[in-house]
């Protein structure tokens, strides 16, 4: 069982930057593949980013590429996304999930995950 914990969700202007984080309990924490998505009012959640258990593979939606990038301390128990040049479109409920996986394959559809937080919402002003 994992547990997951975000936070760093807040209100930022267009092209400001901010970090999320993410907390996991337990220590089969770096047994677990890490993804990030995030939902929007009215749409479905959407894949952001992922990273295996080692953090030697990473994979990002298109969407973000080039601004988002995703990190792991598995001493720590938690997982980052550090989000750049934040657009409007960017807005939404930001949700941490983990996989127990030890392939560098990471899934992108919601449905391959085991264990989700709660959110952080992230606000994007234009």
């Amino acid at each position: 069982q994992v547990r997951l914990v975000e936070s760093g969700g807040g209100l930022v202007q267009t092209g400001g930057s901010l970090r999320l984080s993410c907390l996991a309990s337990g220590r089969t924490f770096s047994d677990h593949l890490m993804g990030w998505f995030r939902q929007a009012p009215g749409k479905e959640r959407e894949f952001v980013a992922g990273i295996s258990w080692t953090g030697s593979s990473t994979v990002y939606a298109d969407s973000v590429k080039g601004r988002f990038t995703i990190s792991r301390d598995n001493a720590n128990y938690t997982v980052y996304l550090q989000m750049n040049s934040l657009k409007p479109e960017d807005m939404a409920v930001y949700y941490c999930a983990a996989k127990r996986e030890f392939t560098v394959k990471i899934p992108t559809a919601p449905g391959e995950y085991h264990y989700w937080g709660q959110g952080t919402q992230v606000t994007v002003s234009s």
